[in-house]
C-alpha cells in the first residue's frame, strides 16, 4: 500500500495555511466534481483523493500526526499499536503491501484508513456544494410586457417560476436548489436562468420606453387630422397638428414598457413620423400640385 502525498494531491505545500489548504480544495474539487464529468472513473477518483487529502490536512490533529509519521508511515508506533489490536504484528504477519489503494464505498483509501482508523465509528465527511447549472429561456416582448408564469423540466425536475413583467433581455434569475446534487450530504446546487427576449413587434425597447416609427400621410400630416396609433398592448387615437414635419417626434406619457417589480408603472411610448410621399398620382392629382408649387 503506497504513501499518499496529500500535499501534492491539493497542489498545496506542507507550509500552506488552513485558508491556503480550504482555497485549493474548492478549486480542485470544483474540476473534479463527478457532476461535472459524469461516467469519468478517473475524475471519480481523483475527486475522491481530494476530499481524503482535505479531510486530513483541514483537521489539526491528524495533519500533525501525518505530518510526523510522512512517508515513515510503516514504522510509526500508532500502527504498531493498532496493528497488536488488530491481533496482528508488524512483523511475521500480513504485509502493509497486500493492501490495496483502492477506494471503498466510503470514498477513503485503504493508506487513510491504515493511518486514521476506520470511519465507521464516526468522523466527519466534508460536505460539498453541487454544481450550479445554466440554462436558457426564450420568451417574446410581449409576453415580457406582462407578469405570467413559465414551465420547463431541468435534471428530470418540473419547474415553474413566475416572469415578472418588466424582466430585461440577458436578465439572470436565480433558483436555488435546482442544481446538480451536492456531494457527502451538502446542499445542491443553484439554477442559474437567463432570459432571452424576441422581439416580435413594431417597437423598440430601450430600458423602459419604447420606440415606433409611424408612417404619415402627406395630406393628413400637411392638413392635419387623427390617427390610431398602436401602442403594446391597444391602440390609442391621436391628433396631428397641422403642417407636422417629417422625422418630427411626439411623446405619449406612461405607454411604453412596465417597470420591473413596480406595478402600475410605465415607461414612455415615443413616436416618430416618416412622411410618406404619394405615388402613382393620376394627371388630375399632378396638376394640383404643380397649382399648389405655383401659388
Amino acid at each position: 500500500m503506497a504513501f499518499i502525498d496529500y500535499y501534492e494531491v491539493l497542489g498545496v505545500k506542507k507550509t500552506a495555511t488552513a485558508e491556503e489548504i480550504k482555497k485549493a480544495y474548492r478549486k480542485m474539487a470544483r474540476k473534479y466534481h463527478p457532476d461535472v464529468n459524469p461516467n469519468d472513473e478517473s475524475a471519480k477518483l481523483k475527486f475522491q483523493q481530494i476530499n481524503e487529502a482535505q479531510e486530513v490536512l483541514t483537521d489539526p490533529e491528524k495533519r500533525k500526526k501525518y505530518d510526523k509519521y510522512g512517508e515513515n508511515w510503516k514504522h510509526g508506533e500508532e500502527y504498531e499499536k493498532a496493528q497488536q489490536s488488530r491481533g496482528q504484528q508488524y512483523q511475521g504477519g500480513e504485509s502493509w503491501q497486500d493492501y490495496s489503494g483502492n477506494f471503498d464505498d466510503g470514498q477513503f483509501s485503504d493508506f487513510f484508513e491504515s493511518m486514521f482508523g476506520s470511519r465507521s465509528g464516526g468522523g466527519r465527511q466534508s460536505m460539498f456544494k453541487g454544481q450550479d447549472y445554466n440554462a436558457e429561456l426564450n420568451i417574446s416582448l410581449k409576453d415580457a410586457a406582462t407578469t405570467h408564469s413559465q414551465s420547463f423540466t431541468i435534471n428530470g425536475k418540473n419547474v415553474r417560476i413566475t416572469i415578472h413583467a418588466g424582466v430585461v433581455n440577458g436578465q439572470k434569475i436565480k433558483l436555488k436548489g435546482y442544481g446538480g446534487a451536492g456531494a457527502n450530504g451538502g446542499p445542491a446546487g443553484d439554477l442559474y436562468l437567463t432570459i432571452n427576449i424576441a422581439n416580435d413587434t413594431e417597437f423598440r425597447r430601450e430600458g423602459n420606453d419604447l420606440y415606433l416609427n409611424y408612417d404619415l400621410d402627406l395630406y393628413t400630416a400637411v392638413l392635419g387630422g387623427e390617427i390610431t396609433l398602436p401602442t403594446l398592448d391597444s391602440q390609442v387615437k391621436l391628433k396631428i397638428k397641422p403642417e407636422t414635419q417629417n422625422m418630427s417626434k411626439v411623446r405619449l406619457k406612461g405607454k411604453g414598457f412596465p417597470v420591473y417589480k413596480k406595478d402600475g408603472q410605465f415607461g414612455d411610448l415615443y413616436v416618430t413620423y416618416h412622411i410618406k410621399i404619394p405615388t402613382n398620382l393620376t394627371g388630375k392629382q399632378k396638376e394640383l400640385f404643380q397649382q399648389l408649387a405655383q401659388s
